[in-house]
Protein backbone atom coordinates (compact mmCIF):
# COMPACT_ATOMS: atom_id res chain seq x y z
CA UNK A 1 0.00 0.00 0.00
CA UNK A 2 1.99 3.51 -0.73
CA UNK A 3 2.22 6.19 0.38
CA UNK A 4 1.24 9.66 -1.05
CA UNK A 5 2.19 13.03 -0.09
CA UNK A 6 -1.00 14.67 1.57
CA UNK A 7 -2.41 13.80 5.22
CA UNK A 8 -4.40 12.43 6.26
CA UNK A 9 -4.45 9.83 3.52
CA UNK A 10 -6.24 6.73 2.37
CA UNK A 11 -3.22 3.87 1.22
CA UNK A 12 -5.08 0.83 0.79
CA UNK A 13 -8.18 -0.69 1.03
CA UNK A 14 -8.67 -4.06 3.18
CA UNK A 15 -10.74 -6.41 1.53
CA UNK A 16 -12.82 -9.72 3.00
CA UNK A 17 -14.04 -12.47 1.70
CA UNK A 18 -16.03 -15.04 4.15
CA UNK A 19 -16.16 -17.88 2.92
CA UNK A 20 -19.51 -19.22 3.36
CA UNK A 21 -20.64 -16.04 0.55
CA UNK A 22 -21.49 -17.32 -2.87
CA UNK A 23 -17.91 -18.22 -5.07
CA UNK A 24 -17.68 -16.32 -8.44
CA UNK A 25 -16.37 -18.45 -11.00
CA UNK A 26 -14.12 -16.32 -13.25
CA UNK A 27 -12.35 -17.89 -16.75
CA UNK A 28 -9.14 -16.24 -17.77
CA UNK A 29 -9.48 -14.93 -21.26
CA UNK A 30 -6.60 -17.21 -22.34
CA UNK A 31 -5.79 -21.11 -21.55
CA UNK A 32 -4.11 -21.35 -18.06
CA UNK A 33 -3.03 -23.58 -15.54
CA UNK A 34 -3.65 -22.37 -12.57
CA UNK A 35 -1.60 -24.75 -9.37
CA UNK A 36 0.11 -24.53 -5.75
CA UNK A 37 4.06 -24.82 -6.54
CA UNK A 38 7.04 -25.40 -3.61
CA UNK A 39 10.40 -24.62 -3.10
CA UNK A 40 10.70 -26.82 -6.81
CA UNK A 41 9.72 -23.67 -8.33
CA UNK A 42 11.87 -21.06 -6.41
CA UNK A 43 14.13 -20.05 -9.32
CA UNK A 44 11.17 -19.25 -11.59
CA UNK A 45 9.24 -17.56 -8.58
CA UNK A 46 12.54 -15.33 -8.49
CA UNK A 47 12.48 -13.98 -12.09
CA UNK A 48 9.21 -13.54 -11.92
CA UNK A 49 9.10 -11.49 -9.16
CA UNK A 50 12.35 -9.44 -10.42
CA UNK A 51 14.46 -11.03 -7.64
CA UNK A 52 18.05 -10.99 -8.18
CA UNK A 53 18.25 -14.37 -5.44
CA UNK A 54 15.93 -16.59 -5.06
CA UNK A 55 16.88 -17.36 -1.24
CA UNK A 56 14.16 -14.34 -0.92
CA UNK A 57 11.53 -17.05 -2.08
CA UNK A 58 12.98 -19.98 -0.37
CA UNK A 59 12.38 -18.46 3.11
CA UNK A 60 9.21 -17.53 2.40
CA UNK A 61 8.57 -21.45 2.23
CA UNK A 62 10.66 -22.45 4.66
CA UNK A 63 8.68 -20.17 6.74
CA UNK A 64 5.15 -22.04 5.79
CA UNK A 65 4.09 -19.58 3.43
CA UNK A 66 2.02 -20.95 0.26
CA UNK A 67 2.18 -20.07 -3.20
CA UNK A 68 -0.21 -20.51 -5.74
CA UNK A 69 0.75 -19.80 -9.31
CA UNK A 70 -1.00 -19.51 -13.29
CA UNK A 71 0.87 -20.48 -16.18
CA UNK A 72 0.29 -19.80 -19.81
CA UNK A 73 1.94 -22.62 -22.22
CA UNK A 74 4.87 -23.35 -19.88
CA UNK A 75 5.16 -19.53 -18.49
CA UNK A 76 5.05 -18.75 -15.43
CA UNK A 77 2.50 -15.47 -15.92
CA UNK A 78 1.05 -14.99 -12.41
CA UNK A 79 1.49 -15.68 -8.35
CA UNK A 80 0.22 -14.78 -5.03
CA UNK A 81 1.16 -15.60 -1.79
CA UNK A 82 -0.33 -17.29 1.14
CA UNK A 83 -0.34 -17.01 5.02
CA UNK A 84 -1.83 -18.07 8.12
CA UNK A 85 -0.66 -17.01 11.34
CA UNK A 86 0.91 -13.60 10.81
CA UNK A 87 2.42 -11.31 8.09
CA UNK A 88 4.31 -8.22 7.59
CA UNK A 89 2.53 -5.44 5.64
CA UNK A 90 6.32 -3.74 5.19
CA UNK A 91 5.14 -0.76 3.33
CA UNK A 92 3.22 0.15 6.72
CA UNK A 93 5.46 -1.56 9.48
CA UNK A 94 2.34 -3.27 10.45
CA UNK A 95 1.38 -7.02 11.07
CA UNK A 96 -1.60 -8.82 9.92
CA UNK A 97 -2.45 -11.15 12.46
CA UNK A 98 -4.57 -14.25 11.74
CA UNK A 99 -6.88 -15.87 13.82
CA UNK A 100 -7.15 -19.62 13.29
CA UNK A 101 -9.64 -20.22 10.08
CA UNK A 102 -8.06 -17.74 8.33
CA UNK A 103 -5.87 -16.94 5.71
CA UNK A 104 -4.27 -13.34 4.42
CA UNK A 105 -3.28 -13.59 0.77
CA UNK A 106 -0.45 -11.06 -0.67
CA UNK A 107 2.46 -10.04 -2.94
CA UNK A 108 0.34 -11.24 -5.47
CA UNK A 109 1.03 -10.27 -9.09
CA UNK A 110 0.72 -11.11 -13.09
CA UNK A 111 3.67 -10.79 -14.96
CA UNK A 112 3.57 -7.76 -17.38
CA UNK A 113 3.58 -9.94 -20.73
CA UNK A 114 -0.26 -11.05 -19.13
CA UNK A 115 -1.92 -8.63 -17.96
CA UNK A 116 -5.32 -7.66 -18.74
CA UNK A 117 -6.25 -11.34 -19.36
CA UNK A 118 -8.10 -11.95 -16.04
CA UNK A 119 -5.37 -14.40 -14.91
CA UNK A 120 -5.15 -12.40 -11.44
CA UNK A 121 -8.82 -12.76 -10.42
CA UNK A 122 -8.59 -16.17 -11.61
CA UNK A 123 -5.54 -17.10 -9.62
CA UNK A 124 -7.23 -15.54 -6.45
CA UNK A 125 -10.51 -17.57 -7.28
CA UNK A 126 -8.32 -20.35 -7.29
CA UNK A 127 -6.78 -20.00 -4.04
CA UNK A 128 -9.77 -19.07 -2.35
CA UNK A 129 -11.42 -22.50 -3.51
CA UNK A 130 -8.62 -24.27 -2.12
CA UNK A 131 -8.75 -22.64 1.35
CA UNK A 132 -12.40 -22.98 1.04
CA UNK A 133 -11.64 -26.80 0.38
CA UNK A 134 -9.16 -27.24 3.68
CA UNK A 135 -12.67 -25.66 5.45
CA UNK A 136 -11.27 -22.13 6.35
CA UNK A 137 -13.86 -19.34 7.29
CA UNK A 138 -12.25 -16.25 5.86
CA UNK A 139 -9.74 -15.01 3.60
CA UNK A 140 -7.97 -11.34 3.59
CA UNK A 141 -6.47 -9.28 0.87
CA UNK A 142 -5.19 -5.83 0.54
CA UNK A 143 -4.66 -3.56 -2.04
CA UNK A 144 -3.29 0.07 -2.93
CA UNK A 145 -6.12 2.55 -3.35
CA UNK A 146 -4.59 3.48 -6.79
CA UNK A 147 -4.47 0.70 -8.57
CA UNK A 148 -8.05 0.28 -10.15
CA UNK A 149 -6.91 -2.98 -11.68
CA UNK A 150 -6.47 -5.03 -8.89
CA UNK A 151 -9.22 -3.53 -6.81
CA UNK A 152 -11.37 -4.32 -9.85
CA UNK A 153 -9.74 -8.01 -9.57
CA UNK A 154 -10.18 -8.55 -6.09
CA UNK A 155 -13.92 -7.30 -6.64
CA UNK A 156 -14.58 -9.83 -9.51
CA UNK A 157 -13.50 -12.92 -7.21
CA UNK A 158 -15.98 -11.81 -4.46
CA UNK A 159 -13.86 -9.84 -2.07
CA UNK A 160 -15.62 -7.11 -0.22
CA UNK A 161 -13.90 -3.71 0.61
CA UNK A 162 -14.61 -3.44 4.20
CA UNK A 163 -12.40 -1.17 5.34
CA UNK A 164 -9.58 1.80 4.38
CA UNK A 165 -6.03 2.15 6.49
CA UNK A 166 -5.97 5.94 7.08
CA UNK A 167 -2.50 7.63 7.96
CA UNK A 168 -1.99 11.05 9.31
CA UNK A 169 1.34 12.56 10.26
CA UNK A 170 2.44 13.75 13.51
CA UNK A 171 5.63 15.24 13.58
CA UNK A 172 8.28 12.03 12.56
CA UNK A 173 5.52 9.59 13.49
CA UNK A 174 2.60 8.23 11.58
CA UNK A 175 -0.63 7.80 13.01
CA UNK A 176 -2.70 4.91 11.25
CA UNK A 177 -6.32 3.68 12.04
CA UNK A 178 -8.97 1.53 10.27
CA UNK A 179 -11.97 3.20 8.95
CA UNK A 180 -14.67 1.04 8.13
CA UNK A 181 -16.19 1.74 4.62
CA UNK A 182 -19.87 2.90 4.29
CA UNK A 183 -23.15 -0.08 4.87
CA UNK A 184 -20.08 -2.30 6.20
CA UNK A 185 -21.18 -4.51 9.50
CA UNK A 186 -19.19 -2.95 12.71
CA UNK A 187 -18.17 -6.72 13.59
CA UNK A 188 -16.94 -7.23 10.17
CA UNK A 189 -14.79 -3.53 10.65
CA UNK A 190 -13.87 -4.34 13.89
CA UNK A 191 -12.44 -7.74 12.90
CA UNK A 192 -10.28 -6.09 10.44
CA UNK A 193 -8.94 -3.85 12.82
CA UNK A 194 -8.26 -6.72 15.16
CA UNK A 195 -6.20 -8.40 12.21
CA UNK A 196 -4.78 -5.54 11.04
CA UNK A 197 -4.24 -3.52 13.94
CA UNK A 198 -3.85 -6.02 16.76
CA UNK A 199 -7.21 -4.64 18.14
CA UNK A 200 -5.38 -1.35 18.97
CA UNK A 201 -8.27 1.88 17.75
CA UNK A 202 -4.67 2.80 16.10
CA UNK A 203 -1.35 2.41 15.59
CA UNK A 204 2.04 4.57 16.03
CA UNK A 205 4.92 4.40 12.90
CA UNK A 206 8.34 5.69 12.80
CA UNK A 207 8.13 5.43 9.33
CA UNK A 208 6.26 4.35 5.81
CA UNK A 209 8.33 2.22 3.44
CA UNK A 210 8.06 0.90 -0.15
CA UNK A 211 4.91 -0.46 -1.59
CA UNK A 212 4.02 -3.70 -2.08
CA UNK A 213 2.67 -4.89 -5.34
CA UNK A 214 -0.42 -6.27 -6.44
CA UNK A 215 -0.80 -6.13 -9.55
CA UNK A 216 -3.22 -7.56 -12.49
Amino acid sequence: MVSAENDPRRPGTIWALNLDWPAPTVTPLVLANVTRVGPEAADRLAAAMSLADPAEVRRRFDAGRRCYTAWVEGELAAYGWVSFEEEAIGELRLRVHLLTGEAYLWDCATVPAFRRRRLYTALLTHMVGALRAEGLCRVWIGADMENVASQTGIARAGFKPVADLVVARALAMRLVWVSGRSGVPEQIVAEARRAFLGDRDQAWLSALASATRNQT
